[in-house]
């Protein structure tokens, strides 16, 4: 393969692995564009199946898986060949390739994968004791934490809950939550639901709601508060006008202007305040009253000036 068709078919692979999960309709056509470039690779026809089983397309799937296991005689892909046969309603079929000598030259994590498929498979065909019984292994009751752990507690507390038998359910699922570092499974959702306990997702629409439910009550709060704020000014103001001394409120103390305020009176040095300068900008009510007493009102001058007149056309006559 030329090294330019090589690096191009690279590039899709890797965006094929990167959006498989959270996007995988966009991971399946680059998966498809890899495939027209080089169909004829092991890696793009098994990135192909894994694109298709992840949209699932199964029976597109297993004809990926098929093509790629010849190619590369790897044994591998059987667990999920076999679950895209539980995927296109054919369990009795993921169960006989559970017990086809192929399992063998599984590894251990090949095994695991193979266990849940076919736990899946009987649950699938209403054998709920049974899929109960396939899952108990020694791996679901070690104590070291494996790549599967998480998901073989949870697949074996599903069937328990599906057996009715939820207390040990719940306890698996807690199992479950504990070895789950990175969020493969929603165990812990499911130990809530279990305890009673609701979660709201943010994400959800319906969240939307209940932001727009507990706005309305902060705001009939605000209003409330408000109403009875208005309802307290409005009594001060009555026993203002009936001339009762009242005391200012806490609410409105912070309201009251401060000493450095321009609008105060100034204060009266007092004795001691040698160094204080203050000038006061009024003048004192005793100043006011003995130039009232000096000036003579307009009155009297009024009536002081005919008296001077008489005198002087006495004098004349005479």
């Amino acid at each position: 393969m030329p090294k330019d068709l090589a690096d191009d078919v690279a590039r899709h692979l890797v965006m094929v692995a990167r959006l498989v999960d959270s996007e995988p309709e966009r991971a399946y056509e680059y998966a498809q564009t890899a495939l027209r470039l080089a169909s004829r690779v092991a890696a793009v026809r098994e990135a192909a199946g894994f694109a298709a089983y992840a949209t699932e397309r199964y029976s597109e799937a297993l004809a990926e898986f098929r093509a790629a296991r010849r190619m590369s005689g790897s044994a591998d892909l059987w667990p999920v060949m076999a679950d895209c046969e539980r995927g296109m309603g054919r369990p009795e079929k993921a169960l006989e390739m559970a017990g086809d000598p192929e399992v063998n030259r599984l590894d251990q994590a090949g095994r695991i994968e193979m266990r849940l498929v076919a736990a899946g498979a009987r649950t699938d065909m209403g054998q709920i004791d049974a899929a109960v019984v396939t899952l108990q292994c020694p791996e679901l009751t070690s104590t070291a934490v494996r790549p599967w752990t998480a998901r073989l507690r949870y697949a074996y507390a599903d069937a328990l809950l599906a057996a009715g038998r939820e207390k040990e359910a719940r306890d698996w699922f807690a199992k479950a939550a504990d070895a789950d570092r990175d969020g493969s499974t929603d165990a812990a959702e499911r130990l809530a639901v279990l305890d009673g306990v609701e979660y709201t997702d943010a994400l959800d629409p319906d969240a939307e709601d209940l932001d727009e439910v507990e706005d309305l009550a902060a705001g009939e709060e605000f209003l409330s508060a408000t109403e009875a704020e208005a309802d307290g000014r409005h009594a001060h103001d009555v026993r203002e006008d009936a001339g009762e001394e009242v005391a200012p409120s806490q609410e409105t103390a912070g309201d009251q202007v401060s000493p450095t305020s321009p609008f105060l009176e100034p204060r009266i040095p007092q004795e001691g305040d040698a160094d204080a300068d203050v000038t006061p900008e009024t003048e004192p009510e005793s100043g006011r009253d003995s130039e009232a007493e000096q000036a003579p009102s307009d009155e009297a001058r009024s009536d002081e000036a005919p008296e001077s007149e008489q005198r002087e056309s006495g004098e004349g006559e005479r």
